[in-house]
């Protein structure tokens, strides 16, 4: 099973301290990779552990609100390995209002980070890859709501279903340079991000009724599809958004 592994690979996560950056981080470095963490608060708790599993971690520390720190990151991962194999567009946040209330602000927050930042990085890194010559993957963080509308979230849905496209025009562009950009859309996930709602009891049980697993996901059904997607396994998929959704799409 060797074309699963990851050994020798640089791998870039943003947003791994903890929920499905974290559980991703992980699987990569099960996998072989040693990864570039990228948040802006500390992420001592994913540096331990990905340290116990013998793999190296560096921190670097950047608000992805904004694309200014994007090529420091790079230089930064460059400089103390030498090279990136993988890219994991993960930070993301959520802000939650009636559409008829929705403000610029929130609009602009979610934007930013959630799209923005996540084209800008990606070209950045594509940019590294054609320099290095050796290729690479990109895997963004798509969700459900890039196939449906939802209710109260207007940025986030325009955002996810923008992931998804940009995603597809990465694999369209950059396949001939041996780089393969694809995107894992989750589905409803127990993370800092749907806290709230799976606070609600009634919300909550409206979304367990409708998926055929019954149970809310968790950051390791992410981790094996972002290893696959990271490796030799995947060399012919490009530009799919694959989801990892216990079938709610299917229902």
């Amino acid at each position: 099973m060797d074309i699963f592994s990851l050994e020798g690979k640089v791998a870039i996560v943003t947003g791994c301290r903890t929920g499905l950056g974290q559980g991703i981080a992980l699987s990569l470095a099960r996998a072989g990779a040693d990864i570039v963490g990228v948040g802006s608060t500390e992420m001592n708790e994913t540096k331990e552990k990905v340290n116990a599993l013998g793999k190296k971690f560096l921190v670097v520390k950047a608000n992805l609100l904004s694309i200014e720190p994007i090529d420091d990151i790079i230089k930064k991962a460059v400089d103390h390995f030498g090279k990136i194999d993988i890219l994991v567009n993960n930070a993301g946040i959520i802000r939650r209002e009636d559409a008829v209330d929705f403000s610029e602000k929130d609009w602009d927050d979610v934007m930013n980070i959630n799209i923005k930042t996540v084209f800008f990085f990606s070209q950045a890194v594509a940019k590294q890859f054609i320099r290095q010559k050796t290729g690479g993957k990109i895997i963004n963080i798509a969700s459900m709501l890039s196939f449906q509308g939802g209710i109260r979230v207007p940025s986030y849905t325009a955002s996810k279903a923008g992931v998804k496209g940009i995603t597809m025009l990465m694999a369209n562009e950059w396949a001939k340079h041996n780089i393969n950009a694809n995107a894992i859309a989750p589905g409803y996930m127990a993370t800092d991000n749907t806290a709230a709602l799976r606070a609600d009891k009634a919300r909550s049980s409206e979304i367990l009724s409708r998926i055929p697993a019954n149970r809310w996901g968790t950051p390791e059904d992410v981790g094996g599809t972002a290893v696959f997607l990271a490796s030799k396994a995947s060399d012919y998929v490009n530009g799919y958004t694959i989801a990892v959704d216990g079938g709610w799409l299917a229902r």
